[in-house]
């Protein structure tokens, strides 16, 4: 598949833009076998402007964690481009790409050093880049975990001592004691009981106006990119399949892999049950994808078409519709759509 560029507000300053952006693996081989090639990212193209939430929904194996480490720098694209700004990330220093971008993940309990105390934890990347003196990094500590509603106190305890809320109070601190330009949240709350999920949405939010973030926002959830999101795109086995704004996405959706996503969103009328998505049979194995479109075994409404031609991702204009303000742009992966 090959992407279009994004249409999101192509006027805007951008924090992030990935461009044609693959990364493949090579699995399994020996003498008498030959490697499977697993095509992890396919030519993945997003614009996310300057002081935006883009979230990024699919099923798990869908290639968004291997996305966000590409972003990170843990992991070198197969091939296309990755802009901070405006500047190429790939081969950059990781220590100066550190100073860009910043990750939240999904795990307190294992992001953390059980070892080290909170005040050391935060003010790690500080000390690493030489950043002030000790008095002034111990004051940032201080108050960065004033910002994401820790106590004072909290600066000599050790994660051990703290709540599942609390630890990932403690990660977003030591994600955004250096002011970056992009956060990558790898569900940052799936691993959080319901009764703290919202607080540290709200937390993420009041953090975003106050710093002027950008989040690239990774979730299963739909109703927390809901919640959060100014634009999505659905992943699918590796490629985009559509994006739009959060009001484009949610009440018009155009491809039918996002229409089933949002028919298996549980309805909090009780008795009635999980929902059948009509989607059949599981996800193909992504060494060996279908031909076409690779969403078509699975689609209700796939015509012969869908198994010969790849659909390209396409923009397209709801032109009249006052939830999304005439001329607004989505983009959508679907010869049907």
């Amino acid at each position: 598949m090959t992407n279009t560029t994004s249409p999101a507000n192509s006027m805007d300053p951008l924090a992030l833009e990935l461009c044609a952006l693959s990364k493949t693996f090579k699995l399994g081989g020996g003498m008498l076998h030959k490697p499977q090639t697993l095509k992890a990212v396919n030519e993945v193209s997003l614009r996310v402007p300057r002081g935006q939430v883009m979230g990024l929904v699919g099923e798990s194996g869908c290639g968004k964690s291997t996305l966000a480490k590409m972003l990170l720098g843990l992991t070198p694209p197969s091939s296309g481009d990755v802009l901070i700004n405006g500047k190429a990330i790939v081969n950059a220093n990781q220590k100066a790409l550190a100073r860009h971008i910043q990750p939240i993940f999904q795990d307190p309990y294992s992001s953390l050093n059980p070892r080290q105390r909170i005040a050391q934890i935060v003010g790690l990347p500080l000390r690493i880049h030489a950043l002030g003196t000790p008095r002034e990094q111990a004051a940032k500590v201080d108050q960065m975990l004033d910002l994401v509603g820790l106590p004072k106190r909290a600066a000599q305890q050790y994660p051990g001592q703290m709540s599942g809320g609390q630890r990932q109070r403690v990660a977003i601190a030591r994600a955004l004691i250096m002011r970056p330009d992009l956060v990558i949240c790898d569900e940052p709350t799936s691993a959080l009981d319901v009764s703290i999920q919202a607080q540290i949405l709200n937390l993420l939010l009041d953090l975003k106006d106050e710093f002027g973030l950008t989040y690239l926002f990774i979730s299963h959830d739909l109703a927390v990119v809901e919640h959060l999101a100014d634009r999505l795109a659905v992943m699918y086995l590796g490629q985009i399949v559509e994006e739009g704004t959060r009001e484009q996405i949610f009440t018009s959706p155009r491809h039918p892999y996002t229409q089933a996503l949002l028919a298996s969103a549980l309805t909090p009328e009780p008795g009635l049950g999980v929902p059948d998505i009509g989607l059949g049979a599981g996800q193909p194995d992504p060494t060996q994808p279908p031909s076409g479109c690779a969403f078509h075994p699975r689609c209700p409404i796939a015509q012969p078409q869908c198994s010969e031609q790849t659909p390209k991702l396409s923009a397209i204009t709801h032109a009249s519709g006052q939830a999304f303000g005439k001329g607004s742009q989505a983009r959508v992966a679907c010869h049907l759509a």
